[in-house]
């Protein structure tokens, strides 16, 4: 039986926001040292962007899934 397209949606939505969550975590991949030169007094804001890609991202998969997605 073919995916449908919410629990695609779903699908794709957890995998990025779990990349991205495990991907600013690791060391030199994001160089927060050059980003608070750079940003200064705005460097907060790095997390801010943070959480609405990855967790979130995550979470809004994850219950997409759970209320929308294909129920077998």
């Amino acid at each position: 039986m073919p995916l449908s397209f919410v629990t695609i949606l779903g699908i794709i939505l957890m995998a990025v926001g779990g990349v991205v969550s495990i991907l600013f975590w690791i060391p030199k991949v994001v160089n927060r040292p050059r980003l608070k030169e750079l940003l200064g007094s705005r460097y907060p804001m790095i997390y801010v962007i943070y959480m609405a890609n990855g967790p979130m991202l995550l979470l809004l998969g994850l219950l997409i899934l759970l209320f929308f997605g294909q129920k077998a």
